[in-house]
């Protein structure tokens, strides 16, 4: 029987509200507006990374969290020791998403140690995958369920155009928990396209909340048609 707190995002849209370090937008409070934002645009769950993050978001939604710390960008870094998991349960998540690759973990203990730790905590986990052997490998240490976040990330799958449907389709046909959707999701069609290709839920991140980035898709796709002003043109004051 799937947890009530996975049931909530069955066939649902569940946005990961993040910002990268340095940005303007990273903030506690500017993620939990967003987040709020995201769940009044009808988002069935949201996933957010850091405990402060979490811990400001959770009084305000009242949809499902999924919660994560990362630390460094290589190898293990999403929630990659026990005590990180287990902040993120405090913090108020009510999944807790890892690595769920084969690769060393910094604090030496197995993936399977992080899934009984969040487990007596009283929250799920959330496997992030990197490859159908990385499904396996995390559905046998006990996770509740396995996302494709990693796909094209780990030298295992190139990085596909859009989302790894492939290996999606693999995962799905593979395994028995629910299998979600992440990674490269850049439009509604895409979205569908998981759905289709039988994900539980999809994940959607920069398409939605990193204006940047969405900022960028416009900038570096309209060709420049000002017309620069001779001397002659300029305005005294405004064009210094």
């Amino acid at each position: 029987m799937i947890d009530s707190r996975l049931a909530a995002i069955e066939g649902r849209l569940v946005v990961s509200c993040q910002a990268y370090p340095g940005e303007p937008m990273r903030s506690p409070g500017v993620m939990a507006a967003v987040a709020q934002a995201v769940v009044a645009g009808g988002a069935r769950g949201v996933r957010a990374q850091g405990v402060e993050d979490l811990a400001a978001i959770r009084p305000l939604v009242d949809v499902c969290l999924i919660g994560l710390v990362k630390r460094g960008a290589d190898g293990v870094f999403i929630t990659p020791i026990v005590a990180d998991a287990l902040d993120c349960v405090t913090a108020g998540a009510d999944i807790v998403a890892v690595d769920g690759t084969r690769r060393d973990r910094p604090d030496g203990q197995p993936l399977a140690a992080t899934v009984a730790a969040v487990h007596a905590a009283g929250a799920l986990v959330m496997a992030d995958c990197g490859s159908l052997d990385d499904a396996l490998y995390s559905v046998a240490a006990g996770a509740d369920c396995v996302g494709t976040t990693l796909a094209g990330y780990t030298g295992e799958r190139p990085v596909t155009d859009g989302p790894d449907l492939d290996l999606l389709t693999q995962v799905v046909a593979q395994l028995s928990v629910p299998v979600i959707a992440e990674g490269r999701i850049r439009n509604p069609d895409d979205a569908l396209a998981c759905l289709d290709a039988g994900a539980y839920a999809v994940v959607v991140g920069t398409a939605i909340t990193h204006p940047t980035r969405i900022t960028q898709t416009f900038t570096e796709q309209l060709p420049h048609r000002g017309t620069a002003l001779s001397d002659e043109g300029r305005h005294p004051d405004r064009d210094k």
